[in-house]
């Protein structure tokens, strides 16, 4: 699952392949944005966790859970 994240003030965002469903990362997201946690903690695959605080957030993209093909499709 690819997610891209915006951060204020910030020119750059953050990218990583996350761990979790979109629906995990979904309701992480609300759960911030609504103040019911103060961050938002993501994991991406290889282990390493992501902490935002949630009033440094400017977007959060969700991507696909589709898995990219490699090589030639006959």
């Amino acid at each position: 699952m690819d997610v891209r994240i915006g951060i204020q003030n910030s020119p750059r965002e953050l990218g990583f392949e996350a761990a979790q469903t979109a629906a995990e990362v979904e309701q992480a997201v609300t759960a911030a944005l609504s103040g019911q946690s103060p961050s938002l903690r993501l994991s991406d695959e290889k282990g390493t966790v992501y902490v935002i605080p949630a009033a440094a957030l400017a977007y959060v993209e969700i991507g696909s859970e589709e898995s990219r093909r490699v090589g030639f499709v006959a």
